[in-house]
Parts: C-alpha cells; structure tokens; sequence
C-alpha cells in the first residue's frame, strides 16, 4: 500500500472559481491515486463567487478536508507554512489553485518516493487558457547530482509538482519569504541539508501560463528579491563566489528586460516549445 499523504492547496483572492474547480478535481477526484487528507489554505478574505466555489469543493470531496482561514493575505510563504502545521501526514503533495494534476501523478510520485527519497518534483506542461494550446514543458533535472549542481543556477524543482516530507522541510527551516522565490529557497536549503531528492522527468502536471506570469517574475521588486536571495545562497556556502557573481548578472539582468523579451528568453532556456497535448 501507497503511504499516506496529505494534499496542500492554498486560496487567495486572485484565483478564479472554474480554475480552482478544475485544480482541485484533477488533483481528488481523478487521480489513480488519491490524498488520504486535504488542506486548504484561504490566504486572507475572498470573493463570493470563489468562496462558493470552495464550500461546494470541500462538501462534496471524497476524502477529509482541513479549512484554514487565514484573517488577513499573508502570501505564499506564510500560508503554506500554516498548511504544513495542519497536514496530517509527513507525506505532503503540493498543489496551485489554476494548474491541473494528471491522473497518475501522486501513484507515480509515490511509487519513487517509496524508495527513500524526501521530495521528488515532475515535470510540467505549460498551457494558456486551454489545455489544448501547450506552449512549452519544463523537463526537470534527473538524479541527485544533476540536482545538485543544477540548483546553483536554477530552481531544480517544478513547485506545483513537488511531494515531500514536512520532516526534512522542517530540518531546511521551512518556507521563508522571498519574492517569487520562496521554493526556489526551500529547495536549495533542503539539498544542503541533506535531503534525499529526485525528480520524474515526464510532465504530470499542466501548469497555466500567461503574459501575467512572465510580467510577474520581472521589476524592482523582483530584481531586489534576487539579489536578497543570492546573497542568502553565497551567506550560506549553497554557492561559490563566481556562481552568486553569474547569478546576479545572468538572472538579475533577467528580472529587468522587457517582458516580451523575457517571455521569449523564458521559452527558449527553460521551457522548450511543445506542440503536442498531453496523452
């Protein structure tokens, strides 16, 4: 038997109903696999039309659901620290309100998870409104030393893919504040901490993109979060002086081009072009 697993979801106001419906029944209802518990985290007060949304998700789910209501938006980091507090397994799946969940993620997850490790992550599709208009896929470094020293440079794990153990989160520090990079933070403290980890390279999750996205990661705000970040990496040994030195000309400059520049760049480098849906 599969261990069991909680499922962590957070909610703010940003999120549209019909996307959370779908998120959320990819990663229940249609799984071959499915969480032995759910944990919702509102981030702070939403909508009507979302909240109605959320109360029909939680009375008709086939599995138990955990409803945090946070009184104020906190962010990411925030919200899913308070959702590792309330999961009833070590054993967490992560999940985001608009991205969908193929049917054999969590039994393909578990399966090589079973084997030892503390975090597997998956690779992802990425798709515009439709989930027949792919427009790339992120395929993820394989094995513990590509891992390793991927993670110098880049996140070496899709966040909305990834299943981990709260312990070794815990042992890391946990979720820390840092712009859009808190998972990027997470992980590398997770490898140099020890953390047992791999990644399957097929995409088992859909990941919704659009000129949102790419304008997100770009800006002062997120330049000044990179350089908090690299500075945090070089403090910690995770990077040497000439990788924090390349990070911040390389990705720094990245966070200030214009976004359609980004976009293009985010294309080629890091998500390959993928005509095909999934199967």
């Amino acid at each position: 038997m599969p261990e069991a697993f909680s499922l962590l979801l957070p909610v703010y106001s940003g999120d549209k109903p019909d996307y959370l419906r779908r998120a959320f029944r990819s990663s229940v209802h249609d799984q071959t696999v499915r969480p032995d518990q759910i944990v919702i985290v509102r981030d702070g007060p939403i909508g009507a039309e979302l909240a109605d949304a959320l109360a029909e998700l939680v009375g008709a789910c086939p599995v138990p659901v955990e409803l945090i209501e946070l009184p104020e938006n906190r962010g990411l980091a925030a919200a899913l620290e308070a959702g590792l507090a309330a999961c009833a397994h070590d054993l967490i799946a992560r999940m985001d309100a608009d991205d969908i969940s193929l049917p054999t993620r969590f039994a393909r997850q578990l399966e090589l998870i079973g084997t030892g490790l503390d975090l597997v992550g998956t690779g992802m599709y990425e798709f515009v409104d439709e989930i027949g208009t792919i427009v790339g896929r992120r395929v993820p470094p394989v094995g513990p030393q590509r891992i390793s020293r991927y993670a110098r440079f880049h996140d070496p794990f899709n966040h909305p893919t990834v299943l981990y153990r709260r312990s070794a989160v815990r042992l890391a520090g946990g979720y820390r504040d840092m712009g859009l990079m808190e998972d990027y933070y997470l992980f590398a403290r997770m490898i140099q901490a020890g953390a047992r980890v791999d990644n399957l390279p097929d995409p088992l999750v859909m990941y919704r993109v659009g000129d949102g996205a790419y304008a997100r990661r770009g800006g002062w705000a997120q330049l000044h979060a990179e350089l908090r970040l690299q500075a945090a990496l070089r403090r910690a040994r995770f990077t040497s002086w000439p990788q924090a030195i390349r990070n911040v000309l390389v990705r720094g400059g990245y966070r200030l081009v214009p976004v359609g520049l980004r976009r293009f760049a985010y294309r080629r480098l890091i998500a390959r072009n993928e005509s095909a849906p999934p199967a």
